[in-house]
């Protein structure tokens, strides 16, 4: 079976009608899959991490058996929107939210 990370992001946002989804291949050496997924979806409002990680294994049920190495990171619009205003790393925005603002000294 043929994996991609297009693929897989396709899937995820079709099957989990999800907002946002980024799919990331890490394979080191491209001698066994590995893949690092972020899905964002109203599907996951109220649902523990177990119940969320089990739908997006569920979507993915055809690939997983392919795949080596597989971290998944589940998030609803709520959560997403939050996780994207928090400090990356020390005290720096997303570059996107930068304008005007600046480190404390």
């Amino acid at each position: 079976m043929e994996l991609s990370a297009e693929s897989l992001r396709e899937k995820l946002l079709r099957e989990l009608e999800a907002d946002h989804v980024e799919v990331e291949d890490t394979t080191p050496s491209r001698c066994a899959s590995s893949f690092r997924v972020l899905v964002v979806s109203s599907k996951f409002q109220g649902k523990p991490l177990l119940q969320r990680h089990r739908l997006v294994n569920s979507c993915l049920a055809a690939e997983l058996p392919h795949i080596h190495a597989f971290e998944q990171k589940t998030l609803t619009p709520e959560q997403w929107d939050k996780e994207r205003l928090k400090p990356l790393g020390g005290n720096y925005l997303q570059p996107q939210l930068l304008i005007g603002w600046f480190p404390r000294s």
